[in-house]
């Protein structure tokens, strides 16, 4: 058995990656553990000197902690792309989502629309204003504490809209996922992971890396509700031929 490799993630990951962390100890006998909080409690862990092998996040935010020389140079790779998706209260009426025309009358419908602290939450508010809808939704925005799924103040019945991206709330409880948005307002996230420089065993965090961007992990990654970034290298194991 190997020894184990320590990773911190955003929230949006979290589920995926506790399916590859069992799959990899079990198959490969390397124990894999991730900590997981919100994206931008995770960074300023690690500008704070947390310690860890790897790291999963938003390639906006892994980005900047790499020109700040907190991981290991050429080790950042994009893993997985996750969409946005919006979300009502299971039982209630859901709106049709299939033009942006839909997207501004689901907008200017609901009472309270609640988003996240994460990158998601930050291109719904940019798409808001975009759409010249700032000034009439402004007061009904509300949004969810770092590391809380908005699609609770659905269910808790403190917003009637929720939208993040769909890892995030395809699993929860009393809500309805309607879908994607459409067409132009569409909104996706790229996550990417990369390995820290205080990670103690770097050469084997490499390699956990590359399980993380191989075609078993998309599988996995699929039924989270993400796709594979286009630009990630494919891994195979040993004597595994090409499909």
């Amino acid at each position: 058995m190997n020894p184990q490799i320590s990773g911190l993630s955003s929230m949006a990951t979290r589920l995926v990656l506790a399916d590859l962390s069992d799959h990899i100890r079990r198959a490969h006998g390397t124990p894999v553990r991730f900590e997981s909080a919100g994206g931008v409690e995770i960074a300023r862990q690690v500008h704070e000197g947390a310690r860890a092998d790897l790291i999963v996040l938003a390639d906006g935010a892994l980005a900047d902690l790499e020109a700040e020389g907190h991981l290991i140079e050429g080790t950042v790779r994009p893993l997985w792309v996750s969409q946005v998706v919006a979300a009502v209260p299971e039982g209630t009426p859901v709106p049709p989502l299939d033009s942006e025309s839909d997207l501004r009358t689901a907008l200017l419908s609901a009472q309270k629309i609640a988003y996240s602290t994460g990158p998601s939450g930050t291109a719904l508010v940019d798409l808001i204003a975009r759409l010249d809808l700032a000034d009439r939704l402004g007061d009904r925005l509300v949004q969810a504490p770092p590391g809380v799924p908005a699609g609770t103040l659905l269910s808790s019945g403190r917003a009637d809209l929720a939208f993040q991206q769909h890892s995030e709330l395809m699993d929860l409880p009393g809500i309805v996922v309607i879908g994607p948005l459409p067409g132009g307002t569409a909104i996706s996230s790229t996550f990417s992971a990369g390995v820290l420089a205080s990670s103690a065993q770097p050469g084997l965090a490499r390699e956990v890396l590359d399980l993380l961007g191989s075609d078993a992990a998309s599988k996995t990654a699929r039924a989270r509700g993400m796709r594979r970034a286009s630009t990630t290298v494919a891994f195979r194991c040993p004597g595994e031929t090409e499909r």
